[in-house]
């Protein structure tokens, strides 16, 4: 499976962001990739108004996505945000294939934590998601999901060999660290690839964004089943196309048993 990892910086101007995904998408494409993952809230930077930027983007981005992966030929999965309850939105890593087809994953695990509170204008999701790429099962996880290790037990126990993830992972002391130890360690939980996508370093690609909101650190991450660092990137913007030896997953859960060992759901 050929994989490029677009680690960008979204800002709260949903036609640039637009315009940036397609150029992204574009190049994932000739490089022969047959998926492009992008980071959270790629649609909206956090700190903006997100309720407001739904209502006048999501519509247009949603057709303009589908045509996207349709044009070129590969499947686009990117952070956006949809309609949610009480004034609130929805977190969604959203699917787009060749095919016409659209799925979404809503986040379950909001980011309540290190002094920020996602959930005063996100609206949680309530059910784990795996799709079909190519014949590969993928589980979808935004974020801060990544804390949470039965999560991804369960993406994996539905079929996920690869888990995909977009971030916009909030900056401060040792969170970087914490950023790729959580990665490798639920590739290792789940016995599936995680590819971990974080929105660029501001600070490195000299984007500008709200400094209270969670706006990424940079060094996106695929990890394979056995908790190996397959690619690692730096912290400015890039696109990096990767190659996942699905054969890795029979091999590790062969070797590491985990999910078959759990007893008591533990």
């Amino acid at each position: 499976m050929r994989i490029a990892i677009a680690q960008i910086n979204s800002g709260s101007d949903g036609g640039g962001n637009l315009a940036k995904v397609a150029e992204y998408v574009e190049r994932a494409a000739e490089a022969g990739a047959g998926c492009v993952v992008f980071p959270e809230a790629t649609m909206l930077a956090f700190g903006s108004d997100l309720a407001a930027g739904v209502q006048r983007h999501a519509e247009s981005w949603r057709t303009e996505l589908q045509w996207l992966a349709s044009d070129h030929g590969i499947t686009v999965v990117v952070g956006e945000f949809g309609v949610g309850s009480e004034g609130r939105v929805r977190n969604l890593l959203a699917v787009y294939t060749d095919r016409g087809e659209r799925h979404e994953y809503a986040k379950i695990h909001l980011y309540d934590a290190f002094g920020y509170q996602e959930s005063r204008s996100v609206e949680p999701g309530e059910r784990p998601v795996t799709v079909n790429l190519d014949g590969t099962g993928a589980g979808l996880a935004v974020c801060y999901d990544i804390r949470f290790p039965k999560l991804f037990a369960e993406l994996s126990r539905s079929g996920a060999g690869v888990v995909l993830l977009g971030a916009s992972w909030g900056a401060g002391e040792g969170k970087a660290e914490q950023w790729e130890t959580l990665a490798r360690a639920r590739a290792l939980d789940s016995n599936s690839y995680v590819v971990a996508v974080d929105q660029a370093d501001p600070e490195a690609s000299g984007a500008q964004v709200d400094p209270s909101a969670p706006t990424g650190v940079g060094r996106s991450v695929v990890a394979d089943p056995f908790g190996r660092v397959v690619a690692r990137l730096g912290g400015e913007e890039e696109l990096r196309v990767v190659d996942l030896d699905l054969d890795v997953v029979d091999r590790a859960r062969q070797s590491i048993p985990v999910l078959e060992n759990a007893r008591l759901g533990y």
